[in-house]
């Protein structure tokens, strides 16, 4: 480094493990020893390394080894969906360390489900490290900057609620907050493809749809935050169904978990669920094989413009409806590749999620994670 390295630029070699030694940070940054022992100093003080293992010797006694400690602090998260919210503690690496999950209406408002949250958080934490910062996915759009959720139409109650100081009053540490699948695609990216690839998009479809966009390996928010929104996108023939948003064939309306439950019960199938419809699929039931491709087909519609637009590596679908992948991706890729240019489709794949429900609290951690254990926030905690 051509100047002197900070305490957090320090952290970074060694969380990243490009630095193990004293050693080898003062060959990399240049450093003195004495300025090498202040920085060492300073991160142990706030936990975040430990100095222990014995690393590789060139003579002599060998060097003790520095590792950045997971152990040190706590993030608590929750991933919000329509009906069902995954509540999980995890430590500084975005390793669940404990997990709930309980079924709440997120229709009842943040008056009802905010104080929830926290009283599930503050059982789980007893006898836990310390709280570095705290996570949230909320099935809304959200102004990320400010953590304030839009959803003026739809989640009304929700309307204009700035979250982070509701929390942090009773938890003062840092709180961030962004759309539920953003914080999915995330999570679903950095653990299963960061290393082979930068563009994403993720597709959740279960009691609505929504998207998660990767571009250059960095989640992509808009200018407000409402990058993603595709439930809301009309689509060609969707039989004239009025959406809640009150729009006509939005997407949401005739191709989410919902509409499929919906269209099954006009055929005369008794599905009181989406496991059911789940269980018919396996089951080959040919009518509900063909609802469910009806929806793939209207899902690729709209996917199909943002593989034109984005030009992703990669398509991921989550969610509930997932669980019929088959019949669900038969239709999306019929239509993608009608509607999407050769050169966007040449190596396009079409996955179903690696990590399923748990994308959302890990992508939850590692959204908090990024921010708290960044060079800048580890240089204003050790100063």
């Amino acid at each position: 480094m051509s100047r002197l390295a900070t305490t957090g630029e320090i952290f970074q070699l060694i969380r990243s493990g490009e630095a193990v030694t004293r050693a080898d940070i003062g060959r990399v940054t240049g450093l003195s020893r004495p300025a090498v022992a202040l920085r060492i100093a300073a991160l142990r003080d706030r936990g975040l390394i430990v100095e222990d293992a014995e690393g590789p010797s060139t003579g002599g006694r060998p060097p003790l080894r520095l590792r950045f400690d997971a152990a040190g602090g706590v993030v608590p998260v929750a991933s919000l969906g329509a009906t069902r919210t995954q509540i999980a503690i995890c430590d500084l690496a975005g390793e669940v360390l404990l997990r709930t999950d309980l079924d709440i209406d997120v229709e009842e408002g943040p008056d009802v489900v905010l104080p929830l949250l926290m009283d599930t958080w503050e059982k789980l934490l007893d006898g836990q490290a310390p709280a570095v910062g705290i996570g949230l996915g909320v099935p809304a759009t959200v102004e990320f900057a400010a953590g304030r959720t839009e959803s003026a139409r739809v989640m009304a109650s929700w309307t204009g609620v700035v979250i982070p100081p509701i929390i942090a009053e009773r938890f003062p540490v840092p709180v961030l907050v962004d759309n539920d699948v953003n914080v999915i695609a995330m999570g679903e990216h950095r653990v299963v493809y960061a290393s082979e690839l930068d563009d994403l998009l993720f597709v959740k479809v279960s009691t609505r749809i929504g998207a998660g966009v990767i571009s250059g390996g960095g989640i992509l928010r808009g200018a407000l935050g409402a990058a993603g929104e595709i439930g809301h996108i009309p689509v060609m023939d969707g039989g004239g169904v009025l959406c809640r948003c009150g729009n006509l064939d939005c997407l949401d309306s005739v191709a989410s978990g919902t509409a499929i439950l919906r269209d099954l019960r006009a055929t005369g199938r008794e599905v009181l669920s989406l496991a059911d419809v789940t269980a018919l699929v396996r089951a080959g039931d040919a009518e509900t094989m063909a609802v469910v491709r009806q929806a793939g087909r209207r899902l690729g519609q709209v996917i199909s413009g943002a593989v034109n637009l984005l030009n992703p590596a990669v398509v991921v679908l989550g969610g509930d409806v997932a669980e019929m992948f088959q019949p669900l991706v038969s239709g999306v890729r019929e239509v993608i590749y009608q509607r999407s240019t050769q050169l966007a489709t040449r190596s396009l794949r079409i996955e179903r999620s690696h990590l399923g429900p748990g994308a959302g609290i890990t992508g939850c951690a590692l959204m908090v994670l990024d921010h708290v254990l960044s060079a800048e926030a580890v240089d204003a905690a050790t100063s």
